[in-house]
């Protein structure tokens, strides 16, 4: 693991604020009919247009500037161009290049008012990202992350924790050790140090754990075809509290004024 100075902590949370401000800008403008096609391409301008790099474009050959995951797909869903409709759950992952430095987070939106058990999944989702956060400081270890998620989602709501993919360290990589999976045991795993910055990224599936990729060879989706939840926050590991260096507030800002979108509730973080 690769623990940043403060310099270096400083440059990492203005990456991170682009993100807070890419998917701030993608919650003012989601509607039905618009196409995620078109979101994607407004991700790409936007992140150019502030002096940054896609993080995602042709890493390791993922061909588009944002993950853009509906309903079942859990992560890595490629924009096209059907339109967006009521009722879409609507996943985005954005990252950024800036002054050499990653930033990573990702949120779901919902078009319109969703099921209650899907607006009760995005709730509880959205809530054990907190539950981690709170578990990020210098000398606890990465497990402690891990069990606060899976605790809060599965044990509490029986909410299926995917198991194939992780939250990570980020630096001038977008993925550096240690991974962070949204399950585990308390006290086990890498011990956390002071200036180590992490993604952690809960993925929660309304229905089963298990998942499976699409032929593309990035789409992932749930096995039960049930729908799938994603937030992720980068977060810079501290000694009595957890400094979370991006920001959903301009996010649900955004949300709160489209009158498409059915806005998540926030989440205080102590």
């Amino acid at each position: 693991m690769i623990i940043k100075s403060e310099e270096e902590i400083s440059q990492m949370r203005a990456s991170a604020l682009l993100v807070s401000k890419t998917l701030a800008m993608v919650a003012s403008e989601l509607q039905p009919s618009i196409t995620t096609m078109t979101l994607d391409k407004r991700i790409h301008q936007f992140i150019c247009d502030h002096q940054a790099i896609p993080s995602f474009l042709n890493y390791h050959g993922y061909p588009y500037s944002s993950c853009i995951s509906l309903n079942d797909v859990v992560v890595h869903g490629f924009p096209n161009d059907q339109p967006l409709k009521e009722g879409d759950v609507i996943a985005i992952d954005v990252g950024v290049i800036l002054n050499e430095w990653h930033g990573d987070h990702a949120y779901t939106f919902c078009l319109g008012k969703p099921a209650a058990a899907i607006a009760n999944l995005i709730r509880v989702t959205k809530e054990s990202l907190y539950k981690g956060l709170e578990k990020a400081i210098a000398g606890n270890r990465v497990g402690d992350i891990s069990y606060a998620i899976q605790e809060h989602t599965e044990k509490k709501h029986g909410y299926g924790v995917v198991r194939e993919l992780v939250g990570h360290g980020l630096g001038k990589n977008l993925h550096e050790d240690p991974q962070v999976p949204n399950y585990g045991k308390r006290g086990a795993g890498p011990k956390l140090k002071e200036g180590l910055v992490l993604a952690i990224e809960p993925m929660i599936n309304l229905g089963k754990k298990e998942v499976y990729t699409d032929k593309d060879g990035w789409t992932v989706r749930t096995k039960d075809a049930k729908v799938s939840v994603h937030f992720e926050h980068d977060v810079c590991v501290r000694k009595d509290k957890a400094e979370i260096l991006s920001d959903y507030f301009p996010i649900e800002e955004a949300e709160r004024l489209n009158q498409h979108l059915f806005p998540s509730a926030p989440v205080q973080f102590f």
